[in-house]
């Protein structure tokens, strides 16, 4: 285990969480493997959406010369045949999102349990599980950016929903494969309609986690997200730590899971991410992200500006709020 967790001495005035969380090589204890292994399933397909979605062209075209025709039977069909397959697309990225919250709903069941005395010792002694979750997070701001730069995705789902109550207004039968029941529509449609829609998804499921796992002090949770803040935070600023990265992908990666953290935080915790109580240090996270070449964290940035709880709540640091401008 040594190789993964190097504890340094906390000089730090706060008295930090300092520690190297070893985000490329960290691989499962048996004690993890059971978590670790349902947990794996799930983001061995998370490239693939990316990558789906990465490649997300929409049926403009088609829709726009359907609308533009209406009388015109072979632009209709050109036109739904094209927005079929994305629509099955768009039922399997949510139906994703579905997995996904259960998948961190495990990893947080498992990361907040009584068997240590504490954040920092779970994160220690479960490095591939705090791998893990960092990897989901990292997936779901990579998910919701590509999302808010493609809004072709809500036209196709909305022109699919009124041509499909058309069809069956007028008896006429709709392709079966990819037919998204009405139930179902109305959950999609909730779920894009959200300008961060995998965030919310996460953001809900550990606010659920919370709330039914009563016995567990919402502290546990709380400490978990703040710590590995900290965590991310410590390893970018620290000269010695960000030395041991071997990928360039590690920074970026430490930096989303930082900011993802941060946003779990905010809606899970009474007073949020800003305040005054909080545990994590929002002034260094921002300078942190400050920091970096500006076009490469303007969009962490906006996250934090545009998709947290309390950011603009009166008790939050004026400093802070600025920082954000």
């Amino acid at each position: 285990m040594g190789n993964l967790l190097k504890v340094l001495t906390c000089t730090d005035l706060e008295q930090e969480p300092n520690f190297f969380l070893d985000f490329e090589n960290a691989r499962p204890t048996d004690a993890e493997r059971e978590v670790w292994e349902q947990v794996d399933v799930v983001l061995k397909d998370a490239k693939g959406i990316l990558d789906e979605l990465q490649a997300y062209k929409g049926a403009g075209v088609e829709i726009r010369e359907a609308i533009q025709n209406p009388n015109d039977e072979a632009l209709q069909e050109q036109a739904w045949a094209a927005v079929v397959p994305l629509v099955g697309k768009l039922k399997k990225f949510y139906e994703f999102s579905q997995r996904l919250e259960a998948a961190l709903r495990s990893l947080l069941g498992a990361l907040t349990s009584e068997a240590y005395d504490n954040t920092t010792q779970h994160l220690e002694r479960e490095q591939a599980l705090a791998k893990q979750f960092a990897e989901i997070l990292h997936f779901t701001l990579r998910f919701d950016e590509l999302k808010m730069t493609t809004p072709a995705i809500q036209n196709d789902f909305s022109y699919y929903r009124r041509t499909l109550s058309r069809m069956r207004i007028n008896n006429l039968p709709a392709e079966g494969e990819n037919e998204v029941n009405n139930e179902l529509a109305n959950r999609i449609s909730l779920f894009y309609a959200d300008a961060t829609p995998m965030l919310k998804t996460l953001s809900d499921g550990t606010t659920k986690f919370v709330s039914e796992n009563k016995n567990l002090p919402i502290e546990n949770t709380t400490d978990c997200l703040s710590t590995m803040a900290t965590v991310c935070k410590v390893m970018l600023e620290t000269p010695e730590y960000r030395s041991r990265f071997t990928s360039e992908e590690t920074v970026p990666f430490c930096l989303r899971v930082m900011v993802g953290v941060i946003i779990l935080y905010d809606y899970v915790h009474p007073v949020g991410a800003f305040a005054k109580s909080s545990k994590i240090d929002m002034k260094g996270c921002i300078k942190v992200l400050k920091d970096q070449p500006p076009n490469s964290v303007e969009g962490l940035l906006n996250a934090l500006r545009y998709t947290t709880k309390h950011l603009n709540d009166e008790s939050t640091n004026k400093t802070i709020k600025s920082m954000l401008q």
